[in-house]
């Protein structure tokens, strides 16, 4: 019987294992952790956004990083498969905003257990607690995998140790290094996904403040490269939410430029419609100082921020206001500035932008392109996508072709 080990037991790993194991193939599931799925427990704040109600196309569009390699993968098995595949093993799934798909029971333990029991009812052998420590190679094929200071004799092996996000769920960057070994190049490797630092100090006043239905446009050395409308939040050492993190990956290994995110606090204004609503408020609070005027505009927190950078003392009537000061204002609602300096690294980043080079993986097999029977499953791979279950289903997808051609 023909022998695969699969190295890590997250999403891509478990789905290749079982996916091989109905095959008829043996199949040796090898996980440092004392349990698998442990970084799937944290995905969507410990609600795992396991898809994206969308087609192949709508995924591909979702997938910056290295879009058409994922074509096989992605017609092969599309997020409906995905949602049939967890229905099947008893999850019901619910789809919310942005055809984000999640379990009826907001937990990701379900998730996890579900790709328990698929891996153990095809008859995986798993290995917890136990570190891969390199591949075994000879003429140009595997032949098998040292592990425990031992050696497993297989045919075939399916890397799926994931990126360098979230360290502490196991994901340490082991994968390159076999990959490395056995001859293949690994790009460039970034936290992608992740919270954004910013040079203003004034943020961390605004620390778990959440604002809602507002533009975020993103400029490098002048030039925008990101902007939508949606949610964000502030946190102690800059900008996070899921406008942010998108956000991020346009800002990826260009930090050492001029990164400048502005914030329209009221995208469905004009701004002779937001000047004509400032008219009407100052009217209304003709008589109070500047702030105590600006309570039916902004949330109390932010108040203070805009009046501190608008220039105008806080004590000032509102019918001392001028014109030119109401000017400076709007342009400060209109677009708040911020000066991005970094990124909140791996510790926080969602996923690993870069990974093991496409041109040197077969996207119809995910076999390797220098090695007879080394295949590679999710994020491991020099692929990613955006937020709103889009790198789930890349390591779901990758992980079913990986395991159906191993």
């Amino acid at each position: 019987m023909k022998t695969v080990v699969v190295i890590g037991g997250g999403p891509a790993g478990m789905m290749a294992a079982g996916i091989a194991a109905g095959r008829g193939l043996k199949v040796i599931l090898l996980e440092k952790k004392d349990r698998c799925g442990r970084k799937l427990f944290i995905t969507g704040k410990g609600r795992c956004n396991l898809t994206n109600d969308t087609d192949p196309e709508g995924l591909i569009a979702n997938t910056p990083g290295n879009p058409y390699f994922m074509y096989s993968a992605f017609y092969g098995f599309t997020s409906q498969d995905t949602m049939d595949f967890f229905e099947r093993l008893g999850v019901k799934l619910k789809v919310e905003r942005g055809n984000r798909v999640f379990p009826v029971s907001d937990k990701s333990g379900d998730i996890v257990r579900a790709l328990e029991r698929f891996i153990k009812d095809k008859s995986v052998e798993i290995r917890l607690n136990t570190k891969a420590e390199g591949i075994i190679t000879l003429n140009g094929k595997v032949t098998g995998v040292k592990a425990g200071g031992k050696v497993i004799n297989c045919d075939s092996v399916i890397i799926a140790t994931g990126g360098l996000s979230y360290p502490v769920t196991g994901s340490d960057g082991d994968g390159y290094s076999f990959a490395k070994s056995a001859g293949h190049s690994v790009t460039a490797l970034h936290p992608s996904l992740v919270p954004l630092i910013t040079k203003e100090k004034w943020v961390s006043s605004l620390m778990g403040l959440s604002l809602k239905n507002v533009r975020l446009t993103v400029k490098i050395d002048g030039k925008q490269v990101y902007s939508d409308f949606g949610e964000m939040l502030f946190t102690h050492y800059g900008i996070s939410g899921p406008l942010v993190l998108t956000a991020s990956r346009h800002v990826i290994g260009k930090t050492d430029k001029k990164i400048e995110a502005f914030i329209d606090l009221k995208p469905a204004l004009s701004d002779k419609e937001l000047d004509s609503r400032l008219l009407r408020d100052f009217a209304k609070y003709v008589n109070k100082d500047f702030k105590n005027a600006l309570d039916d505009l902004l949330p109390m927190k932010l108040i203070p921020v805009i009046i501190k950078l608008s220039g105008i003392s806080p004590e000032k009537k509102v019918n001392s206001i001028t014109k030119e000061e109401r000017a400076t204002l709007l342009r400060l609602l209109k677009g708040l500035k911020l000066t991005v300096t970094g990124t909140a690294g791996y510790n926080e980043a969602i996923v690993t932008a870069g990974g093991i080079d496409v041109d040197e993986i077969d996207p119809s097999t995910m076999q390797s392109k220098l090695t007879e029977g080394l295949f590679f499953a999710g994020e491991v791979i020099d692929v990613d996508a955006y937020t709103g279950g889009f790198n789930l289903q890349i390591a779901f997808a990758t992980g079913h072709l990986a395991g159906s051609n191993c």
